[in-house]
C-alpha cells in the first residue's frame, strides 16, 4: 500500500482487513472485531479447505480504514457517507483494532488515515467475508 511514492504498508500471506466505523462502535465493538478477525476461520489448511485461521498460520494482518464500506446508494446514484463515523470517532477505534490484534500476536501493518492510498491485493480464492460485530 503506498501513499504517493511512499509505501506506507505492506504484509505477504495473510489478511487485508478494511475496516469501517458507523456512529454507534465504541472500544467494546473494536475488540470484538479484532478478536473476530484474528480467530476466524478462512486460511487455508493442508487439504486446502478454509479451516485455520490467521493466528494458525501468518499472523500477518494489513488493516486498511475505509469509510466508504459504509457508503449508502439506495437514495439514487450518489452515495451517501451519513452513516460512516467522523474521523474523530472512526480513527482511535482502527487504532484499537490495530492495537488488540499486535496484542494477540499479529504482525499488523496499516495504512495512513485521511491520506489517499492505492492498495493492491492479491485475493486468493477470492474470498472476501463481512463481519459486523
Amino acid at each position: 500500500m503506498t501513499v504517493g511514492d511512499e509505501a506506507v504498508g505492506e504484509i505477504g500471506q495473510g489478511l487485508c482487513v478494511l475496516v469501517g466505523v458507523t456512529h454507534d462502535d465504541g472500544v467494546t465493538q473494536a475488540v470484538k472485531l479484532a478478536d473476530k478477525i484474528w480467530h476466524l476461520r478462512v486460511m487455508d489448511d493442508d487439504a486446502g479447505v478454509m479451516n485455520r485461521s490467521v493466528a494458525d498460520t501468518t499472523r500477518a494482518v494489513l488493516v486498511v480504514s475505509q469509510f466508504t464500506l459504509y457508503g449508502d446508494a439506495s437514495g439514487g446514484r450518489r452515495p451517501s457517507w451519513i452513516a460512516a463515523a467522523r474521523p474523530e470517532q472512526a480513527e482511535p477505534l482502527v487504532d484499537r483494532v490495530v492495537s488488540r490484534l499486535r496484542e494477540l500476536g499479529a504482525t499488523v501493518a496499516t495504512g495512513r488515515f485521511r491520506t489517499e492510498m492505492l492498495v493492491s491485493i492479491d485475493n486468493d480464492g477470492p474470498v472476501t467475508v463481512l463481519l459486523e460485530v
